[in-house]
């Protein structure tokens, strides 16, 4: 199965490059495919996972096809080949 993956923001000039795309055998889930961006570019990691709560996502709005994950099924949300996800860096402050 192969899904586009596309960085917006912060994620995009960290990364160097806007999008890629990403053969995933075992990616079935949203959950899934974060882990596996994480072991593909190790340096995400910090950028995607919230270090203090260990939470996936918490740091980062992602959509599928368009579709924030919180509407569909949040990390469990079901990958097909062809999706595209957009992952968009979440600014914290206070």
């Amino acid at each position: 199965m192969a899904v586009t993956v596309k960085f917006v923001g912060a994620l995009r000039h960290f990364l160097g490059t806007g999008e890629f795309a990403l053969g995933c055998k075992a990616c079935f889930s949203i959950g899934e495919l974060m882990n596996a961006i994480k072991k593909e570019v190790p340096e995400l990691k910090r950028n995607l996972v919230d270090q203090q709560l260990d939470d996936l996502g918490s740091n980062t709005l992602v959509l599928v096809n368009g579709m924030e994950i919180s509407v569909l099924n949040g990390l469990e949300t079901r990958l097909k080949d062809g999706d595209e996800i957009v992952l968009v860096p979440v600014v914290h402050g206070g």
